[in-house]
């Protein structure tokens, strides 16, 4: 870290982003940035940290700032040029986490899915037992200048996770997303296989994934999962509304038994990769089923809250695999309720790519609803609308607007899921108001 520069971050509310803007002011550099005017969900932690966030102006860029330059913004950005006027130095976003990658003892998370749930649970264990800097896919980020631990989500879009060196790798599963970028499941696989050889150390391993069964490794890889042939088992899995408990065995050996209150198979196997690191960096495992035991979550993953007679769920899925992991979730933990899903698609690429996988983990629930498709700011229009997914949805399909929410008001005593990587969060606040009024009403 330079201590004599400020580090401008170009796209500073990016959940990435923002994380490692904390982090960089938490070891004592000077931090600034800039970005759209429109609230987002990291923008209260910057303001917490002191951090100023400015509006997009080329007359932000300064002599003597060192430029980090979000992934989505290209040379032709205007703060981007004005830097490279004055000759600044511009580095992207993962050339910046890799500073702190070659600091300590890091453990990066990646995976199609499951990285932001993963990587926030590691930090919050091992941030339980030992200092740990992290930084988390949603928006969190914490620096600590003597840590013994670095946990980070490392992202495979765009492959800008090969220019990490971790010394442990936790790989989640491989999986086909990003269509406008990855030509298909081997070029996913390809750029796994370039970070696994990146790896220092080990590799944690999800032992079901048939990819990751695959790849080549140059380093010991330790799978991990309820089979068999993996070295980390989980078994005795017992699945409740409180949450789940499971024993972990390492080959043959009992490691222990553990409590998580957490919904989800997924949760289960996560959690399985985080006993699996801590087991072979000699933490006492009393102190991980501690740690287990007290963990809230991330942000926009399966995020609860009670307004009027419904439980309301906001969740990032955006994926189908991830739609199916969050509505599993859900029975789980209220398996006499009906299970809405209101879902926004995510880009027209991937809705495209993924229509069938869609309709299918949707139809998982009691009821779908479907909003407009988000697009990126990458692409310019589709040639595929809400519509057409939802002609393909046999639990409903019907399409909600801003200005008409009101049928969601037909349930009672229900679960409502709010999915999408999107701005999906604005239908759910217009539903919430309507279900507080008509709460109001009626007392």
């Amino acid at each position: 870290m330079n201590m004599d520069t400020t580090y401008f971050f170009v796209g500073i509310k990016g959940t990435g982003m923002s994380s490692l803007a904390l982090i960089l002011k938490d070891k004592g550099c000077k931090v600034a940035g800039s970005d759209i005017d429109k609230y987002t969900f990291t923008q209260r932690g910057l303001e917490q940290a002191g951090i100023e966030v400015l509006p997009f102006s080329a007359q932000n860029i300064k002599e003597g700032m060192t430029i980090v330059k979000g992934n989505a913004f290209g040379e032709d950005h205007e703060e981007i040029k004005r830097a490279k006027e004055l000759g600044l130095k511009v580095q992207t976003y993962p050339e910046t986490v890799e500073m702190l990658v070659t600091e300590t003892t890091s453990i990066g998370v990646a995976g199609a899915h499951g990285k932001t749930s993963t990587s926030g649970l590691l930090a919050h264990v091992l941030s339980g037992v030992a200092p740990t800097s992290f930084l988390v896919g949603d928006g969190t980020g914490k620096g600590i200048s003597a840590s013994r631990f670095f946990v980070f989500e490392a992202d495979e879009y765009r492959r800008h996770f090969v220019a990490y060196h971790p010394d442990y790798t936790i790989m989640t599963n491989i999986d086909f997303d990003h269509p406008d970028y990855f030509t298909g499941i081997d070029d996913v696989c390809d750029a796994f296989e370039t970070l696994a050889r990146n790896t220092k150390k080990g590799i944690f391993a999800y032992g079901e994934d048939k990819h990751l069964r695959k790849l080549n490794y140059d380093v010991p890889v330790h799978f991990y999962g309820t089979e068999a042939d993996d070295e980390f088992r989980a078994e005795n899995i017992k699945r409740t509304t409180k949450g789940s408990t499971f024993d972990v065995y390492h080959f043959d050996e009992f490691v222990g038994s553990y409590q998580i209150p957490m919904f989800g198979e997924h949760n289960v196997l996560n959690s399985l990769a985080v006993i699996a690191v801590a087991y072979f960096e000699k933490v006492d495992q009393d102190e991980i089923k501690r740690e287990l035991l007290t963990f809230k979550g991330v942000k926009r993953r399966f995020s609860e809250k009670r307004v009027a007679d419904m439980v309301i769920i906001d969740d990032y899925a955006h994926h189908p695999a991830e739609i199916k992991a969050t509505l599993d979730a859900a029975r789980q933990q209220y398996p006499d309720k009906k299970i809405i899903a209101v879902f926004q698609p995510h880009t027209f690429s991937r809705t495209i790519a993924l229509m069938d996988e869609f309709a299918a983990s949707l139809n998982l629930a009691d009821k779908v609803f479907l909003t407009e498709i988000f697009s990126s700011i990458r692409e310019k229009d589709g040639k595929v609308s809400a519509k057409d997914l939802g002609a393909k949805i046999t639990k409903g399909g019907a399409i909600l607007s801003m200005d008409n929410m009101s049928p969601l008001l037909d349930f009672h005593d229900d679960v409502v899921v709010f999915m999408g990587a999107g701005d999906i969060t604005k239908y759910e606040h217009v539903y919430e108001e309507l279900l507080s009024n008509l709460s109001l009403k009626n007392n």
